[in-house]
């Protein structure tokens, strides 16, 4: 498999006898389930297929009925209000969706620059009770085809309680000065894990990696290339794949989800200097545009608490207040592990929602504010769309709960026509890009979404101030 191709590619063989060989890593470990995930993902296709056909047989049967249900809605004063409203957010959710696609057809990434050219970096890596994965992490990186006079590794344990330290001990006796270890005395959370790594960093750019995270030999000069080409730029994200996306059904459907987020929202954003968030998993940043917030970021509270998640959406929006640009590079690539299980998705999920909400409300004190030279508009009109997700969560929430007390058949109906269209995008996206085969899991996906998980966003809202990285106390993925 493809996956597995480059990342044996990327480790190579220990030589010390205790450790496995890549191929064993990736083979051996997941050579059980990989079987009994393609039996499951073949009935659950099934099933999502049966659904979609399903809900358009109903939808050409109902069409009176759909019919009937609109104009009866029309009638009357609020129902004519819901009707404007609705439309009027069709229509702008509609349009953002050509401005999207027409900025992804102007954005171009850009390819290395030479040796002598490159900066110098420092990379970063946090980790907590990772194991042994903390351990291929950094053989993975010091495979980077990067000058390895322009490059400085850290990893720092952040007070972990498995054997996270002793593979990183491992990594310092194979890879000398090379590495750099730091053991923090007590968890303290991935926030002070980097801010130590920021301060013991010595390089012109700081580039963060989780320490569940592959890296292919290019990607460092990839995602450090842009500072030297543009010098307002002070931020740059990755681009992320799903490492264990054999493995189980979820993180099949993550996967393609992960490239409509990157490869086309991020694309989108990157050709307006606008990237919203550089993800944990792989970013890099100007050490003057870190320094110049980083006390701000350590100490950065919400509703009175100190802030230990969304660091890396935080430190992003810091910049972008500087008045830097914030991009994306398509060709700079790491696979990261996400979760196999609905209670760890769903934690994840929150975070990610909280942390939005947060960072939207840091964001609405600035973003109308002269903070960059030059047009502004499109982050405008960014911040405004993100905004509306929060802003119509609990509207739409409502609206969902009396149609499926009223109508529910209807409801159903309308709601896997609705997934059938939407999703076709994601599926057609993932085609072109990648395999065909896989990007059918865009429509799974979104009926999991739909009825699985669209009680995160308001969640979130009303959870907000809630610490806790939430998936810290789950199993460590095999």
């Amino acid at each position: 498999m493809k996956i597995q191709k480059i990342v044996s590619k990327l480790l190579k063989t220990s030589k010390n006898n205790n450790f496995n060989t890549p191929q064993s890593f990736l083979f051996n470990k997941y050579a059980s389930s990989i079987k009994t995930s393609k039996i499951w993902g073949a009935l659950v296709l099934t099933c999502t297929f049966l659904l979609i056909i399903d809900a358009v047989y109903l939808g050409y049967v109902l069409q009176k009925d759909f019919i009937e249900f609109n104009a009866e809605r029309m009638s009357s004063t609020l129902g004519f209000s819901f009707m404007i409203i609705f439309i009027s957010l069709f229509l702008f959710k509609g349009g953002f969706f050509v401005y999207n696609l027409y900025r992804y057809f102007k954005y171009k990434h850009i390819e290395s620059v030479s040796n002598d050219a490159l900066p110098t970096c420092t990379v970063i890596v946090p980790a907590y009770n990772e194991g042994k994965q903390v351990w291929d992490t950094l053989m993975s990186l010091t495979k980077s085809d990067y000058p390895k006079e322009k490059l400085q590794l850290l990893a720092i344990d952040d007070g972990s309680v498995d054997d996270t330290w002793d593979w990183m001990l491992d990594a310092k006796k194979q890879l000398g000065d090379r590495l750099e270890i730091y053991q923090q005395p007590k968890n303290k959370g991935k926030r002070h894990a980097l801010y130590r790594g920021f301060n013991q960093g010595t390089g012109d750019i700081f580039v963060t990696v989780d320490s569940d995270s592959i890296v292919k030999p290019n990607t460092l000069r990839n995602l450090v290339s842009p500072f030297v080409i543009n010098e307002k730029c002070g931020a740059v994200a990755g681009n992320i794949r799903v490492l264990n996306k054999e493995k189980a059904l979820l993180p099949k459907m993550l996967d393609v989800s992960f490239v409509l987020s990157f490869e086309f929202v991020r694309s989108a954003e990157s050709s307006l200097n606008s990237v919203l968030c550089t993800p944990g998993a792989l970013a890099a940043y100007k050490s003057k545009a870190v320094f110049a917030c980083l006390p701000e970021w350590i100490n950065q509270t919400f509703m009175g608490q100190l802030s230990d998640i969304g660091e890396d959406r935080a430190m992003t929006n810091m910049i972008l207040k500087q008045g830097y640009n914030v991009l994306f590079q398509r060709n700079a690539y790491a696979y990261t592990n996400v979760p196999e299980k609905y209670n760890g998705l769903y934690k994840m999920f929150i975070r990610w929602g909280r942390s939005n909400v947060r960072e939207n409300i840091e964001m609405s004190k600035y973003v109308f504010k002269n903070f960059r030279e030059g047009s502004k508009t499109a982050t405008r009109v960014l911040f405004f769309n993100q905004s509306l997700k929060i802003v119509m969560a609990y509207p739409f929430l409502l609206f969902m709960l009396f149609f499926v007390i009223t109508h529910p058949i209807l409801f159903l109906s309308s709601t896997f026509l609705s997934i059938l269209m939407l999703s076709t995008f994601s599926v057609i996206f993932y085609a072109n890009r990648y395999e065909i085969k896989t990007s059918f899991w865009a429509y799974t996906y979104s009926i999991l979404y739909t009825f699985g998980l669209f009680w995160i966003t308001p969640y979130a809202i009303a959870t907000a101030s809630k610490r806790g990285w939430l998936t810290r106390g789950l199993p460590e993925i095999k």
